[in-house]
């Protein structure tokens, strides 16, 4: 199992007139912290894309608890719980700065291959950073 965590703090710009944030807005949440795991490991979408693969996501899902607030700090916690084949899932936890649970989420991305459109595997060096996670 691999988990990472990573910290953003609130905008204005992704609250509503509540204060709260956005609900859209934490599909893009989740987004930060997969591409900080992801850079944390020595990967990158970039580096994928030039190699002729790309990660579109499948599904969202997304499950509010508490209100993000404007100018909070929050955890972002992504858990990948099993290796990656075509697919790759990702669980996310959103915590406040006094610690609380405040949202949980899941997202299930696909490898593509520019080339034809169709799902592929992901690349070597991507499973083999991966892979110690996983034994």
């Amino acid at each position: 199992m691999l988990e990472f965590s990573t910290k953003l703090r609130v905008r204005y710009g992704e609250t509503d007139q509540m204060g709260y944030v956005y609900y859209g807005n934490y599909a893009e949440f989740y987004e930060v912290a997969r591409v900080d795991m992801l850079r944390d490991l020595g990967l990158s979408y970039r580096a994928m894309e030039e190699t002729g693969i790309m990660l579109p996501v499948a599904e969202l899902h997304c499950k509010y608890l508490k209100p993000a607030l404007y100018d909070q700090e929050i955890t972002i916690k992504v858990i990948m719980d099993e290796m990656p084949g075509v697919k790759i899932h990702f669980k996310y936890e959103l915590y406040n700065e006094t610690e609380e649970l405040i949202n949980t989420g899941a997202t299930t991305l696909v490898f593509v291959s520019k080339k034809t459109g169709r799902p592929c595997f992901p690349p070597r060096d991507f499973i083999a950073k991966l892979k110690p996670f996983f034994e």
